[in-house]
């Protein structure tokens, strides 16, 4: 019953490390609970279970607002998250009689390996709950994330946890968990000191969060009144040109035009957006969705200039799972629920950048799609691409009133501090924001509000971050360690034929 106790402990204390309560700090000993249990299951059985319970109890509860969308999308993605913790659970009780160096390695660099795995596999990942995005409320180690990267925290944080871990055993060895203390204390005043910061040209933004009639169920004219909601909204900025603020660039964000209410084949929404971007005379970013053949569509971003003309679109590259396209569609058709997803999303070719002029000064606009914003090695791609800023688009229209908006937000806050690259964050129905390069958040909107945003962003001038250009440096370095001492310990133990699990050295 400890044991169970113990899981269970851990796993909610994973959850409030996020939002909704979002005590950020309480990641760092979150996971010792769960590996203090690990290091005692008698059994495989009972350490898969204990993992799987972890999952479920971490898991089920962070994502308990896709619950809105019905059992059949909660049930099967929190089991998939506890059977990953189950594996898991499994690796750490082969090595739960290892030496404590041997153990310390393999929890770090197992539980990398379940992340990286994880932000990928299967149907291109899911990083929610990735241990380094709490990180992200604590300003100054938030700012060491431009050397190492959430990945790179995730690695720390249960570093410092395992640590803990060995350092309670009857004979305590504190080594491992002073040693990732000390990891933590000089990230933590590097990013400090050394926060990054973009530091450029700076760009006045206008963020038109227009909302939805009817979020969720939908209704009829639902298009249509979104897109007017967001002409209308438009049509408050004043601008330079008639005496008002300046703008350079006007948000819309993700699904703010759709149906017949398109700028691509309706000619006259076109020119609508046209003239607002040419009575502001400011860039113009809007996203919408419109069929791509039959059973496909394309969910992209469209870029109008000042003068009115459109400079070019992204796609989107990573579309949500039973969500933007359903796998598997023919096999699984005996589900009704996902006759709501009819057509599959068309993947976009990559990364797409627009050179854009502020005040005679070119400053280079990225942008990525809802879903993507959560994927650091998507906004790094981008970001490689040439980006100096970046719109994050997103609707959210999906998921009620919960934490969904806020998760993204601590997401895309610690990515913009490892890329350090300011962000406009842009929601329909969900939280807008202004996000700075060192992942600080300005004044955010409302859930389900009709609001306009402004406020200011910079062009990163300094060189791209360490991070941006390396990667997930950090977590592969983990996950290789942990997977030589695996084959080390393997070949030990078959040649003094020593099972792995009793042998200590």
């Amino acid at each position: 019953m400890q044991l169970v106790v113990a899981t269970a402990v851990s796993g909610v204390l994973m959850w409030a490390s996020f939002p909704p309560l979002d005590l950020g700090f309480l990641v760092f000993v979150a996971p010792a609970p769960f590996l203090w249990s690990l290091r005692r299951a008698r059994s495989p059985r009972e350490a898969g279970w204990l993992g799987f319970l972890f999952g479920v109890v971490f898991w089920g509860a962070m994502l308990s607002w896709i619950f809105v969308l019905g059992a059949v999308a909660w049930f099967p993605l929190t089991a998939a998250m506890g059977g990953y913790a189950a594996l898991y659970a499994l690796v750490m009780y082969l090595a739960r009689n290892w030496s404590p160096w041997r153990w310390w390695v393999m929890a770090v660099g197992a539980w990398a390996a379940w992340e990286f795995t994880r932000a990928r596999w299967p149907f291109g990942g899911f990083p929610w709950g990735s241990a380094g995005y709490p990180v992200g409320t604590l300003a100054w180690p938030r700012g060491a994330a431009q050397w190492i990267g959430p990945t790179g925290w995730g690695v720390v944080v249960v570093a410092f946890a395992a640590g803990l871990v060995l350092a309670t055993e009857e004979e305590g060895d504190r080594r491992w968990v002073e040693f990732g203390a000390g990891v933590v204390l000089a990230l933590t005043v590097l990013g400090a000191i050394w926060g990054p910061s973009a530091g450029g040209k700076p760009v006045q933004v206008a963020i038109i969060q227009g909302n939805s009639p009817c979020p969720r169920v939908h209704c009829a004219d639902e298009k249509k009144i979104i897109y007017e909601n967001h002409l209308r909204l438009t049509r408050t900025l004043v601008g330079a040109p008639a005496g008002g603020e300046d703008v350079d660039l006007v948000v819309w964000a993700e699904d703010s035009f759709g149906g017949a209410f398109n700028p691509t084949f309706n000619t006259e929404v076109a020119a609508q957006m046209a003239v607002e971007a040419m009575r502001l005379e400011a860039y113009l970013i809007a996203g919408g969705t419109r069929p791509a053949g039959p059973g496909f569509f394309d969910n992209y971003n469209v870029l109008f200039s000042p003068e009115g003309t459109i400079v070019g679109e992204y796609l989107k590259t990573h579309p949500v799972p039973f969500g933007e396209y359903v796998p598997f569609r023919r096999l699984l058709r005996f589900i009704p629920e996902l006759a709501a997803v009819p057509n599959d999303m068309v993947r976009g070719p990559g990364p797409v950048v627009w050179p854009i002029d502020v005040d005679g000064q070119t400053v280079v606009l990225g942008s990525v799609i809802s879903f993507e914003g959560a994927f650091v090695r998507r906004v790094r791609a981008t970001v490689n691409a040439g980006a100096r800023i970046l719109v994050v688009a997103t609707n959210e229209g999906s998921f009620g009133r919960g934490s969904a908006s806020d998760q993204l937000i601590g997401m895309v806050r610690m990515i913009a501090a490892s890329v350090g690259v300011d962000m406009a964050h842009a929601a329909v129905t969900g939280k807008s924001v202004l996000i700075g390069a060192d992942g600080s958040v300005g004044e955010a909107t409302e859930l389900f509000e009709e609001a306009v945003l402004t406020g200011v962003i910079r062009e990163q001038r300094s060189p791209r971050t360490f991070y941006t250009i390396t990667g997930d440096w950090l977590q592969l370095i983990a996950m290789t360690a942990a997977l030589l001492l695996a084959i080390a310990s393997r070949t030990t133990a078959r040649d003094f034929k020593i099972r792995p699990e009793r042998r200590r050295d």
